[in-house]
């Protein structure tokens, strides 16, 4: 698997999940993100080294880099660079074997069938055998991580997957638009009532008793509703280190999807 190279759209939580399994299959794994990515689980999201520089998930190191000759070096020193490339231009440098789309934007922000040898997509927005090769369902329950060769994904319901029966009070979301300030930070234990931070000086209050599992990074720009955080209701601050069973799933479908397109199984 070291001469196939994947390269993934997107450098959040799912995303990073995708890259974690495949890392530790044996792939050669690219990254790419926006200038200043609203991912919420930094943690355990490869794209945090956009602010830190370097970053680590569950043993896998990412690096922030700036051109193909960083991301070579990067994939010598067994790390996963990340390049900050909203339209995916690197591509055409890279020739990956490869490509996911994971940036989970619930559309099609541009992927096509003919931009590599397999052509993966996350959830709503795609539809197998015209966007893309194979779509991964995303959506909570009986089908999470199935592969699908035709058709697409469930549609986005809008609501939060349950965590303990709680679904939207466990989501932080902006009050209006503005500029985050963060007052505690990932790992931090909170009770109803507490105040995580502000924006536009307006405070963001947690809801329900939990662990903040996520919050996005602090001085970030965000629209009102915009999700800014996550509390974690089951209380265990090494969660938000770790990848989620969801991650899990989704990242063995996408393992499943490139080695039945690349063996060209039939179904």
């Amino acid at each position: 698997m070291q001469d196939l190279v994947v390269l993934i759209k997107g450098a959040g939580e799912m995303a990073s999940a995708v890259a974690h399994r495949l890392y530790r299959s044996g792939f050669q794994i690219i990254m790419t993100e926006v200038e200043k990515p609203l991912m919420v689980r930094r943690h355990v999201s490869f794209g945090n080294c956009i602010f830190e520089g370097n970053w680590q998930v569950e043993g896998v190191e990412s690096k922030q880099v700036r051109d193909l000759k960083e991301i070579r070096d990067a994939l010598a020193g067994r790390k996963i660079p990340v390049l900050i490339d909203e339209k995916c231009e690197i591509s055409r440098a890279l020739s990956p074997n490869v490509i996911v789309d994971a940036i989970l934007a619930k559309k099609n922000t541009g992927t096509t069938i003919k931009d590599a040898q397999v052509v993966i997509g996350l959830g709503p927005g795609f539809e197998a055998g015209k966007d893309v090769h194979a779509v991964i369902e995303t959506m909570r329950g009986h089908d999470l991580g199935r592969v699908i060769l035709k058709g697409a994904a469930q549609k986005n319901t809008g609501t939060p997957g349950p965590i303990q029966g709680i679904t939207d009070d466990r989501v932080l979301r902006a009050p209006r638009a503005g500029v985050v300030k963060n007052i505690l930070d990932i790992g931090s234990l909170v009770k109803k009532g507490d105040i995580i931070g502000s924006v536009a000086d307006r405070p963001v209050f947690a809801k329900i008793d939990g662990v903040l599992r996520g919050l996005i990074y602090d001085g970030l720009t965000v629209i009102a509703g915009q999700k800014i955080g996550d509390i974690d209701p089951r209380g265990q601050i090494d969660y938000c280190n770790t990848i989620s069973d969801k991650g899990r799933t989704i990242s063995g479908g996408v393992l499943e999807a490139i080695l039945f397109l690349l063996n060209d199984v039939n179904p």
